[in-house]
């Protein structure tokens, strides 16, 4: 299996260069425009939206032959992602080309790059740390993506494809719970709070809050200076928790790694459009809709590839809710759980006691049928909702062990 990753690398332009890039991407945008307008809506095969368009967009847009095919084969994948949504491609802003290693070269030694733009060849350097280029050295990459951003600069996102080390078969779980006020606890109770990233939200929503106010009320000047500060902070909470979420994910894989443990986490699909149905003030629904937990998933499962980590997802239900000692489900206030059992009467974390009940239900994701006893005692009590342990003394064809 091979893996792509995307070093992102500013491209420092001149003037010059700024109005070539510009066009190129119109060109690009307006070549997609007129090959969606003049083939049907439902063909999505490449091939034959090419034999169909390619000599009429080619001259439509001025764009090399290499990428006319590229904007052709954007075309057809937005209408397959479209069709998969139920909605018709609503259009293309020139704010994105493709390059392939015909139209793209990479030189390592100047770290440079070579773009074919309308008229010929543009050569840009590379405005990147250390961290970039030790991602680049030594390789010869064969495509990429130029990238025009918000604030007018220009990057260059280049894929990289390696081999990631082969994933072995472990029936050592890392069970992870996902939440607010702890982002992650683990099932070896290991804790990141979410403290930090709560105040940080708190401090932004009330500096926008406070900005947006003075720019629609003040006078010309204060809108005029406000709306500029505004537009300083806009993106710094994004990064702030995509950095959170990226320290956050590095340190999970590399434990599981150096354990040989695969990582367990929990399937929120659809938590919010379940808990915005609750009634609740503005303050908790804007901290719950801004939780990005399926951001910190997306980047435990790439790093997991990269490092050959196995993820895997499970069900969530009744897994805060159940002593992972007994299996019985308890009593759960907040961050406390209380197992209901006498015979357990176990109290502690909620958190902690969810996260082992999530590495239970890992172990056996990849092998139903190599376990037994209290894990498949576990998955039917929390399927159907049983409390008592005495319900099923027999689990199929494994005895419960208490």
């Amino acid at each position: 299996m091979t893996q792509v990753l995307t070093v992102s690398c500013k491209l420092m332009v001149t003037p010059q260069q700024i109005e070539k890039l510009d066009v190129v991407l119109a060109a690009f945008a307006s070549c997609c425009e007129f090959v969606n307008e003049k083939t049907p809506e439902k063909l999505t095969n490449q091939i034959a939206v090419q034999s169909l368009i390619y000599k009429e967009a080619r001259a439509h847009s001025g764009l090399s032959a290499q990428m006319t095919i590229h904007a052709i084969r954007r075309v057809c994948a937005n209408r397959k992602t479209a069709k998969q949504k139920g909605r018709p491609v609503k259009g293309f802003a020139p704010t994105s080309a493709t390059y392939d290693v015909r139209t793209f070269t990479f030189k390592e030694t100047d770290w440079m790059v070579s773009l074919t733009m309308l008229k010929g060849r543009e050569k840009f350097n590379l405005h990147i740390g250390n961290y970039q280029k030790q991602l680049l050295e030594g390789q010869t990459p064969k495509s990429a993506t130029l990238v025009k951003r918000n604030d007018g600069s220009f990057y260059l996102n280049i894929q990289l494809e390696s081999e990631p080390p082969a994933i072995p078969d472990t029936d050592d779980v890392l069970g992870i719970d996902l939440g607010r006020t702890d982002l992650v606890c683990t099932s070896k109770g290991e804790k990141f709070s979410g403290q930090q990233i709560t105040q940080t939200r708190d401090r932004y929503s009330r500096v926008r809050a406070s900005l947006q106010k003075k720019a629609s009320k003040g006078r010309r000047s204060t809108r005029r200076r406000c709306r500029q500060v505004l537009q300083r902070l806009s993106g710094r909470e994004r990064r702030f928790q995509t950095w959170l979420n990226h320290t956050i994910s590095y340190r999970l894989t590399r434990t599981a790694k150096a354990s040989n443990q695969a990582i367990a986490l929990e399937d929120l699909t659809g938590i919010r459009e379940r808990t915005n149905e609750l009634p609740r003030a503005k303050t908790e629904r804007r901290r719950s809709n801004s939780w990005a937990f399926y951001q910190l998933r997306q980047f435990l499962t790439y790093k997991g590839i990269k490092f050959g980590v196995d993820v895997r997802i499970v069900d969530p239900r009744y897994t805060s809710k159940t002593c992972h000692c007994c299996k019985v489900i308890g009593n759960r206030q907040g961050k406390k759980f209380e197992c209901l059992n006498l015979k357990c009467g176990w109290v502690g974390d909620a958190d902690e006691n969810g996260a082992n009940n999530i590495a239970t239900l890992g172990v056996i994701v990849n092998n139903p049928l190599r376990l037994r006893g209290n894990v498949l005692f576990f998955t039917r009590c929390c399927l159907e909702g049983y409390q008592k342990p005495s319900s099923y003394r027999y689990s199929g064809r494994c005895r419960v062990v208490y």
